[in-house]
């Protein structure tokens, strides 16, 4: 069907009311159609806008649904690590799906590990008693009394102390001559005497040996030599044992901190100390020939500084403190243990998360870190076992 056209002159008797628009004007009706057209548009428009905020919103809600994964995550690794589980419940561990795993029934084995090399005492080189024993006439297992004599003989060597509570006093008398330039009387000192000390060298190094290498307490240490060797002193007698002998030591100090500073390889770290209750740090730093400690009221990269020197030529192995970075060494090396743990926690944190939080990538990459650096640890360690054997002296 063919619609015609009106003449360009043509004008409606009906316009303003119009009998197929139920009696409306079709000039109104026009202009509310184009007024709607407009307002479609702008519904469009105002549409647009809407999805974009929502999508803003949707990647917004994302973030922070991420990072609150992330932060919880990170609380629970903290607060595992602070209160650690029991012994019994150690093995367990969070799978791959979040949920911990029970503890293997098949336990390890106790002792030492395969491969480990034999710690045995050496035999005595010297034997100051021999004693007779007289064969049994009845047998210590069973009392039969039907023995039979035999004539090889067996052995046994038993190495024991001395106890003797008593010291030794020497009398050191003296040869004096007069210097006519100081006007006065002079003496010197003989091979082991300590001028104007009452107490020998070698109660003094038993003293300092039982103080920082076993770590007694000044009381203790009087109470020690009062016991065993019938000495008497009071405590702060031992303290000053400390203070002369740092004294008379610090050339040999400083000559130790100027030889690990030219050593090839230096291992350092610190932790707490604790003097006359006051916080300190204990600074250490050395190597297999070598140790050197510092202890000092500061942990900060000026104590390393004093320690290290600012060009330590050498490599040095510490954690991943930021106070050694002032040392700018020639090679820096972290510890393999420390990059283990590190890859474990962050680990253990990936897990922590819900599915669709974890980064795959980052937990393939954890795992692999762990395994290379835990095979480089027992491929050392089995070299270490085939160039020695370790003896008890």
């Amino acid at each position: 069907m063919t619609m015609r056209r009106a003449p360009w002159n043509y004008k409606c008797s009906y316009q303003h009311n119009c009998p197929h628009l139920e009696g409306l004007s079709t000039q109104w009706i026009f202009g509310e159609y184009q007024r709607s057209h407009d307002e479609h548009i702008e519904h469009w428009r105002v549409r647009d806008i809407l999805e974009e905020d929502i999508e803003e919103a949707y990647k917004r809600i994302d973030k922070l649904e991420s990072e609150n994964e992330e932060l919880k995550a990170k609380l629970q690794a903290l607060h595992r690590r602070q209160f650690k589980s029991s012994t019994k419940h150690k093995n367990k561990s969070p799978d791959k799906s979040g949920t911990e795993e029970p503890v293997n029934p098949k336990q390890k084995k106790r002792g030492a590990p395969l491969g480990h090399p034999g710690w045995y005492r050496c035999k005595p080189d010297h034997i100051d008693n021999v004693i007779d024993v007289k064969a049994p006439k009845e047998c210590p297992h069973c009392s039969s009394s039907n023995l039979i004599a035999m004539e090889e003989l067996k052995e046994h060597l038993q190495e024991d102390i001395i106890l003797q509570p008593k010291t030794s006093v020497t009398n050191f008398r003296h040869r004096q001559a007069f210097c006519p330039k100081c006007n006065r009387a002079v003496i010197k000192n003989a091979a082991g005497e300590l001028n104007n000390c009452h107490i020998g060298p070698t109660t003094r190094a038993a003293a300092l040996y039982l103080r920082y290498g076993l770590r007694v307490p000044y009381r203790k240490v009087q109470e020690l030599f009062k016991v065993f060797f019938n000495m008497s002193f009071v405590p702060a007698s031992a303290m000053t044992f400390d203070r002369q002998a740092t004294k008379k030591g610090n050339p040999i100090y400083q000559d130790l901190k100027e030889k690990f500073r030219s050593s090839a390889i230096v291992h350092a770290d610190e932790t707490y100390w604790r003097e006359d209750g006051v916080n300190y740090y204990v600074w250490y730093g050395g190597n297999n020939d070598l140790a050197f400690f510092h202890i000092d009221r500061h942990r900060s990269s000026n104590v390393a500084l004093s320690i290290f020197g600012d060009s330590f030529d050498g490599i040095l192995n510490t954690d991943g403190y930021a106070a050694y970075n002032a040392i700018n060494p020639r090679g820096r090396q972290s510890c393999l243990a420390h990059l283990i743990r590190k890859a474990e926690e962050i680990k253990q944190e990936i897990l922590l998360k819900r599915t669709k939080y974890r980064d795959k990538k980052s937990l393939l990459f954890c795992e692999s870190v762990s395994n290379l650096l835990r095979k480089a640890c027992k491929i050392a360690h089995k070299f270490n076992i085939g160039k020695s054997t370790v003896v008890v002296q």
